[in-house]
């Protein structure tokens, strides 16, 4: 007659399937820390969609911010608050609650910056924009955990997302500058929402292998402006075509 006991699996023991064949660390810490993220990018997004949602469907705000000269002085640091909380937050992101207040900061001011630029877009093109980036997200975010299964490691994408950004940036100060019209403005942004898919898979991977688990601020901050950017830029795209 067999005795049989049975037991719940000790999480420290790693008794779950690797996530990659070279996996040495516990799987059940990685995937703890992999929803943990997760969790906060989702947090981020629907405080994003609120906000733009805020300040989409109040009208005086949009007014205010785009017609009167303190309202231009708000927008212009509404734009750059997101960059100035990056430098406390690299300092901070291990402090708690520190931490999650300057995310907080970070994630507002975003989602104000991309409620404005809704606000001058058709409902219909951001219904499209949305669905889109959702496919491509989920898509992604799937198919690189499917690929960090079988061994395929997309660390080398590094330096060539690296490259492409910088050239993006220069395009757009020369864009800013120099107009170069309806047709470039498409194909930057149809580059730019490429480059973004590559970040996702690239971040994605980093999740999955490379992140510490004291690190889960900067991989949400990095999943989240992956998102945000490739909403943007598929934004960009959509209304340009639009019009």
């Amino acid at each position: 007659m067999w005795n049989r006991t049975f037991s719940k699996p000790d999480v420290e023991s790693g008794t779950s399937e690797p996530l990659y064949p070279t996996m040495m660390e516990s799987p059940d810490l990685r995937w703890s820390f992999i929803r943990k993220i997760y969790s906060i990018v989702a947090i981020q997004l629907l405080l994003t969609a609120v906000v733009g949602a805020a300040v989409v469907s109040y009208h005086p705000i949009v007014t205010f911010l785009t017609t009167t000269r303190g309202g231009l002085a708000c927008y212009i640091l509404i734009i750059i608050t997101p960059f100035i909380t990056l430098c406390p937050l690299s300092c901070y992101y291990q402090r708690h609650p520190v931490n999650y207040v300057l995310l907080g900061i970070f994630t507002v001011a975003l989602a104000f910056a991309i409620g404005l630029t809704c606000a001058f877009t058709s409902g219909k093109v951001i219904l499209e924009a949305v669905i889109l980036t959702a496919v491509v997200v989920v898509s992604l975010t799937l198919f690189t955990f499917w690929a960090a299964k079988r061994g395929y490691d997309f660390n080398f994408l590094g330096p060539f997302l690296f490259g492409a950004i910088m050239v993006l940036i220069v395009f757009s100060f020369i864009q800013m500058f120099f107009p170069l019209g309806k047709i470039s403005v498409m194909i930057y942004a149809g580059l730019a929402a490429i480059v973004f898919c590559g970040y996702i898979v690239y971040d994605t991977d980093n999740l999955i292998k490379r992140y510490t688990y004291d690190e889960y601020i900067w991989a949400s901050v990095a999943l989240y402006l992956d998102i945000i950017n490739l909403f943007t830029t598929l934004l960009t795209i959509l209304r340009a075509v639009d019009r």
